[in-house]
């Protein structure tokens, strides 16, 4: 069995790596109040990767295909949640553009994932059926008209 980290821990260790260094504060920034709309992203920020690691702890089933779909959904969702709040308060025009391809790539994914799991398998490609078996040849002894039927089949 393998040691699992605490929501908590994981939050605290993506927030430390997905922090921009602007974000940091050092003792000089430690006075300085936070800007408004860094305080309400880094809220929401935190939110959306608080409900993504929620979401992302599932209990295996044996099922590989299912169990990454149940991971991988929430984790997309994560993205387009964070990539929202960007919208909302990012003032980049290449940031935003970012994010608006995120939320419809990840989307997308999303959609791509539930229906490879709710959807059955496909048909084997024409090279993986089996060749078709010949029609048997008509008794040797058959009259014209029984060789002139199987002919036709």
């Amino acid at each position: 069995m393998q040691p699992r980290l605490s929501h908590a821990a994981l939050l605290a260790a993506c927030l430390f790596l997905f922090t921009p260094p602007g974000c940091a504060t050092t003792p000089l920034q430690e006075d300085a109040a936070p800007q408004p709309a860094a305080s309400a992203f880094l809220a929401e920020n935190a939110a959306a990767m608080e409900r993504m690691m929620v979401a992302m702890d599932v209990s295996p089933t044996g099922d590989v295909d299912r169990d990454f779909v149940a991971m991988m959904v929430p984790h997309h969702q994560g993205a387009i949640d964070m990539a929202r709040a960007v919208l909302r308060y990012g003032k980049n025009e290449q940031i935003r553009r970012l994010a608006q391809e995120i939320i419809v790539t990840q989307q997308q994914e999303i959609a791509a994932m539930q229906l490879a799991i709710d959807a059955p398998l496909p048909a084997p490609a024409p090279a993986q059926l089996p060749a078709p078996t010949p029609a048997p040849a008509p008794p040797a002894n058959a009259g014209p008209h029984h060789r002139q039927h199987s002919a036709k089949r």
